[in-house]
């Protein structure tokens, strides 16, 4: 069967891909929801009052915070932590999983991804307690915004808002398992696109206001500037590198396979969006803690400062962790040992490249790939947010239109259609992009 000529309506055809989309777009409202259920014990007049009077302080420090819980952090909600506390818990748990070989051994096994899975759900428990102790401290900065005995907010809040981190866990994987896309991105995604509309009011009320001395010039050419920010961005995510293949003729029983040429795909940032979500997610942990407990431990304070989104160190901090982190997630995913392996069980040769070298020429090749695509990550994610600075842009469109909102933005928006692409060719529909697929530019 084909389908229909409006890609769209082909989408909701297919009762399977439906009921995933509009399963994935309900637990998203629940999700934006949640960003607006203040802590028990907290005015919430109050506080947002705080913050619109320019209150909070932290040099950007706290919008940044704000920004990447989709708001929820101004808002004192119970999930003002976000996601970001699973996954710089899942970061530990695999960093630990390379370094420990029972670790390592565990994971091989059968079922023991879900065993590791399970202990990453443990630990991000305590991790949720520390953060969120250290951000409610920041209700000592707001006069009147706690309505009972500060002891009993303490434990009151620190209960509630793990409690909606580990519901947050729980609506991330509801997603991956029974929705559309990875969970915990899209939790992410939606949480930058809710800003959207906030952030271009600040921006139309920057240009209003004369003592912004924001000039509307600037402005038409930072648009534009990220426009081809965002067509680098999928340019990128796109490229790969092929390596060809050749299986040859096999007996298996009674039936003879023929010679097959293919080729092995491996993408310039094999690890798309995940570095700088990584990267984003430990920055932030640090940040926090510093933040909310600076304003009693003078040490922290020089933290907070020296950490600050807009500062160069943060920069330089946040660049070497994304090329780390491209290197590590492809070492995590992509085995040169297990490919070379699998190749050879099942007959097949790379032309030109003798069996006992093979591990060794694919190590070579994603090297020298993700080397510039972890290069070409960074400089995408610090370009933008360093003109911004200079065309002294409001804070709220720094972040939306930050490298950062655009690399995830993108990169979970292009996972996502790849999924729903996949859906539609098994029911054989025509796809929403051209000729059905999203296409890959070879390098």
């Amino acid at each position: 069967m084909r389908g229909s000529t409006n890609p769209i309506i082909d989408v909701f055809r297919v009762k399977d891909l439906r009921d995933r989309i509009l399963f994935t777009i309900g637990l998203l409202v629940i999700f934006r929801l949640g960003t607006f259920l203040p802590i028990p014990g907290i005015d919430r007049n109050v506080v947002v009052s705080y913050f619109n009077q320019g209150g909070g302080g932290g040099g950007g420090v706290v919008d940044f915070l704000d920004f990447f819980s989709g708001g929820a952090l101004k808002n004192f909600s119970i999930m003002m932590l976000g996601i970001m506390p699973y996954i710089t818990t899942s970061i530990i748990m695999q960093l630990l999983t390379l370094v420990f070989p029972r670790l390592k051994k565990l994971s091989e096994e059968e079922g023991g991804r879900k065993k590791i899975q399970r202990y990453t759900r443990y630990a991000t428990v305590p991790v949720c307690l520390v953060q969120s102790f250290a951000v409610t401290r920041m209700t000592n900065q707001i006069p009147d915004a706690i309505t009972i005995s500060p002891v009993a907010f303490a434990f009151v809040a620190m209960l509630t808002v793990t409690t909606g981190t580990v519901f947050l866990m729980w609506l991330g994987e509801q997603i991956t398992q029974r929705g559309v896309g990875n969970g915990i991105s899209i939790i992410i995604f939606a949480g930058i696109v809710a800003r959207i509309p906030w952030a271009v009011n600040q921006m139309l009320q920057a240009v209003r206001d004369p003592s912004q001395d924001l000039n509307p010039v600037y402005l038409i050419v930072v648009l534009a500037m990220f426009v081809v920010v965002v067509s680098l961005v999928i340019y990128e995510q796109q490229g790969q590198r092929k390596i060809p293949v050749h299986y040859a003729k096999r007996v298996i029983g009674r039936k003879i396979y023929g010679a097959q040429n293919t080729y092995i795909p491996f993408k310039i940032n094999p690890s798309g969006v995940i570095p700088v979500i990584f990267a984003s997610s430990v920055l932030s942990f640090p940040i926090q803690i510093a933040q909310s407990l600076g304003g009693s431990v003078p040490w922290l304070a020089r933290v907070s400062s020296f950490l600050n989104p807009s500062g160069v160190y943060y920069q330089i901090f946040y660049a070497l962790l994304i090329v780390f982190f491209a290197y590590f997630y492809t070492s995590v995913t992509l085995n040169p040992m297990e490919i070379s392996k699998n190749i050879r069980e099942n007959g097949g040769s790379i032309p030109g490249i003798r069996s006992e070298k093979m591990e060794e020429y694919l190590t070579r090749i994603l090297n020298r790939i993700v080397l510039p695509g972890s290069l070409f990550l960074a400089f995408i994610a610090l370009i933008p947010s360093i003109v911004q600075s200079l065309f002294n842009l409001p804070p709220a469109v720094a972040y939306l239109m930050g490298g950062t909102s655009l690399l995830i933005m993108v990169g979970v928006d292009l996972d996502t259609m790849s999924q729903i692409e996949g859906h539609l060719r098994m029911h054989h529909h025509e796809g929403i992009m051209k000729r059905g697929r999203i296409r890959a530019r070879n390098l």
